[in-house]
């Protein structure tokens, strides 16, 4: 059996290296003709592309209902037999976010066309993998203490992303009947106060008494969360999110089993079949940090950049008496430039790696630079080269967790 091929805007090569990767952009295939070359020799599609909310790199209405369209046109003309769309439950026409708007959108389209099509809607997806909603499950779950959260009572129904895989084969191998729209989800309705608990279990950790978090609070974090969208940060916590839990995450769990289809996993079993293991406790932690993490490294960096334009003159009299002064204009400007340009780069998710392991390579610039011009600093009493080392401490674990699928 030939093995699928798969697609991707950034294909995972060195996760998923015997994989067939076609690498393609959905905001750059808004023509039928610009899916030709990638539909020869293909059976089925199915398309499970999707983004929360628009940004520098995500264009919600070109991804999920411009390219779509083109598309499903472009498996007419080349004899695609089956159609896989994968959607979301309230994905209906004159849905209230944008996210759910653009999907119906995407959905009708295929529902119109001529292929054998069928619309999978997958409640929360909770699965080994951790990104989206998965991430900020396992995020809460990992407050210390007590356990913050917003929307507590917010209705739920989750299904597995290994169900979400299966049932895509179901469909494919027509053990269920095509051209009709499914819901996946567990029959189970939960509160999203009650899953996150059901995390903090399945991970080890103690019971936390929770603390609702107001409304306003949460949304006012999303928007912060809106904003770094458009640094390139895809935090699951935006206010797109909120307004889906607020709506609730909720669906018919009989219409894939009517249909004949597979029991879905409840939560409970679900959890069970996954690995908790250390690794879940040390993610679950690293991702609740690492933007504090990133914002002070930045800060750091920035603040030097701009007391150092600020206290320019002092710092060139400062070496005035070592080297020439232009030599010390020129010494003190480059870094200035310098931090401000890590300090920058570190806010922006695609330079957020080069530039901590820029700022580990400049502090030991700094501190091999010092020890030859002002090498009696190392003696003195407020350490200001001794403190250089917990900023390359804080570079290095920046570095280590900057890591996105």
């Amino acid at each position: 059996m030939k093995s699928p091929d798969s697609g991707g805007r950034r294909p995972p090569g060195r996760l998923a290296p015997d994989v067939a990767w076609r690498t393609a952009d959905l905001r750059s295939l808004l023509k039928p003709e610009d899916w030709a070359a990638h539909l020869t020799g293909i059976d089925a599609v199915v398309n499970a592309a999707g983004a929360l909310q628009d940004g520098p790199q995500d264009d919600l209405r070109a991804v999920h209902d411009t390219a779509i369209r083109a598309l499903v046109t472009a498996c007419e003309r080349a004899g695609v037999k089956q159609f896989v769309q994968v959607s979301a439950p309230g994905a209906v026409a004159g849905a209230r976010t944008a996210f759910l708007a653009t999907k119906a959108a995407g959905d009708a389209a295929v529902r119109a066309s001529t292929l054998a099509w069928t619309v999978l809607k997958p409640g929360l997806v909770i699965s080994a993998g951790a990104y989206g909603g998965t991430t900020l499950l396992r995020m809460l779950a990992a407050f210390p203490v007590v356990q913050p959260i917003v929307l507590s009572e917010a209705q739920v129904q989750t299904v597995a992303g290994s169900d979400v895989a299966a049932a895509v084969r179901a469909v494919l191998a027509g053990e269920v009947p095509a051209r009709r729209d499914y819901e996946l989800v567990a029959d189970e309705v939960h509160t999203l106060g009650g899953v996150v608990a059901a995390f903090r279990r399945w991970t080890g950790r103690r019971a936390a008494q929770q603390v609702a978090l107001p409304r306003w609070l949460g949304f006012a974090m999303a928007r912060g969360a809106d904003l770094a969208g458009w640094f390139g940060w895809r935090s699951p916590l935006r206010t797109t999110a909120l307004k889906a839990l607020a709506d609730g995450v909720t669906a018919d769990a009989g219409s894939w089993r009517a249909a004949g289809g597979f029991q879905l996993k409840s939560l409970e079993q679900l959890l069970a079949a996954l690995p908790s293991t250390t690794q879940e406790r040390v993610f679950g932690r690293a991702q609740l940090v690492f933007p504090v993490l990133v914002l002070m490294l930045a800060g750091f960096w920035l603040a030097g950049g701009l007391i150092g334009l600020w206290q320019r003159e002092a710092a060139v009299g400062v070496l005035a008496g070592r080297m020439e002064p232009a030599m010390a204009q020129a010494f003190v400007l480059a870094g200035v430039v310098a931090d401000l340009a890590i300090g920058v780069g570190l806010l922006f998710r695609q330079w957020v790696r080069r530039a901590a392991w820029a700022a580990i390579v400049v502090s030991l610039g700094y501190l091999a630079a010092g020890t030859v011009v002002t090498p009696e600093l190392w003696a003195d009493p407020l350490g200001p080269f001794v403190k250089v080392f917990p900023a390359i401490a804080l570079a290095l674990a920046v570095a280590a967790l900057a890591e996105e699928r």
